[in-house]
């Protein structure tokens, strides 16, 4: 029988999901180059003017995942530039680095975080959460919101993805 953990809750999904952003990048630089679409063109769209570029909603996606991670255990998350990327490959690079770091923390190191102190700095404030209602309520919700927005302007855009990309399970 599988147990609950705070590890099995959260670090094979990031990866899991990661894994899944990689695999529809690729899709799209395949497409973009079938297209003859500058992959620039579709890292900058947007779902609505207002909202962020697809090449930042990844880039989020992947940092809810290593920060979550990172505060759980008590491990220094690594840090990025944060700068445009050129490519679907430099974005690829970057959650190919939140893989690794996800899967270099030990799961001991993750499990019994439930009531850890948790602090998120936020523009202009500073949230307080206990682990288990941070990654449930906050660090998961916030990384699926990103993973499907980037997700969702490569759909827009024409690239052949389907909810088993997304799903994955390959």
């Amino acid at each position: 029988m599988t147990q609950t953990t705070m590890h099995a809750i959260s670090a094979p999904i990031f990866v899991r999901y990661l894994k899944n952003a990689i695999h529809f990048l690729d899709k799209a630089a395949a497409d973009a180059a079938a297209r003859k679409i500058d992959e620039k063109t579709l890292l900058r769209d947007r779902l609505y003017p207002d909202m962020l570029p697809c090449w930042l909603q990844f880039f989020i996606a992947g940092d809810h995942a290593k920060g979550a991670i990172g505060r759980l255990s008590g491990v220094e998350a690594p840090k990025f530039a944060d700068g445009e990327p050129e490519s679907f490959a430099a974005i690829k690079g970057r959650l190919e680095q939140v893989i690794a770091f996800i899967e270099s923390v030990s799961p001991d190191a993750i499990n019994g975080s439930e009531d850890k102190e948790v602090s998120v700095n936020i523009p202009g404030q500073t949230i307080h959460f206990k682990g288990l209602p941070y990654l449930t309520g906050y660090a998961m919700p916030n990384f699926m919101f990103h993973l499907t927005t980037g997700y969702g302007i490569l759909r827009k855009n024409g690239v052949p993805l389907g909810k088993g990309d997304f799903l994955g399970g390959r």
